[in-house]
């Protein structure tokens, strides 16, 4: 972890109910943990995320394994929750109120430098957005979370090689759709 304390002790920490570790574990993976849910489109993914670590604190004391391990069940509580906000969607779209909601807004800031940003960010979510949902999970897994293929196949509940599968029919629809816009390999 990135955390400058090993491991082991920041989850004994935790699991006897040490704030500073909570913090700890919450720092380190927080950032990987929204970054996946907003690339799946998740409306509100600061929320789900928020839920994804009071999973994970609520059942922290029964957790045994190595950071690998945990990051990988953070992953699973993740996904679960996504799937969860899916199906609620589902039942109930919800819709916004302003464009202005949905980009944000900054005063005082370098527009160039946010205008190269929100380009940028638009062409990443357009692009996880051209992908199958299991597709989607898969990749991002592997790449925003760093999971192994083992751990994204408990994750999503598949076979390692369903997962494998997944993850080259999608690098192959991001290729073929990045070849079709013209945009650098």
């Amino acid at each position: 972890m990135a955390i400058g304390t090993p491991f082991p002790e920041v989850l004994s920490a935790a699991q006897a109910g040490a704030a500073w570790a909570f913090e700890a574990l919450y720092r380190d993976l927080a950032p990987s943990v929204t970054g996946y849910l907003r690339l799946h489109g998740a409306l509100e993914p600061d929320d789900l995320a928020s839920e994804t670590f009071i999973g994970l604190f609520t059942g922290l004391s029964s957790f045994e394994g190595d950071e690998g391990a945990l990051r990988a069940w953070v992953f699973t509580i993740a996904h679960r929750r996504l799937v969860d906000d899916w199906r609620r969607r589902s039942r109930r779209p919800q819709t916004s109120g302003s464009d202005e909601d949905l980009l944000g807004s900054t005063v005082g800031g370098n527009v160039e430098e946010d205008a190269l940003v929100l380009l940028g960010s638009t062409a990443v979510e357009q692009l996880c957005a051209s992908l199958p949902d299991d597709q989607r999970s898969v990749l991002l897994m592997r790449i925003v979370a760093d999971l192994s293929l083992e751990q994204v196949a408990a994750a999503m509940g598949r076979s390692v090689a369903a997962v494998k599968a997944l993850q080259r029919r999608g690098l192959l629809t991001l290729r073929s759709e990045l070849e079709r816009t013209g945009a650098p390999l």
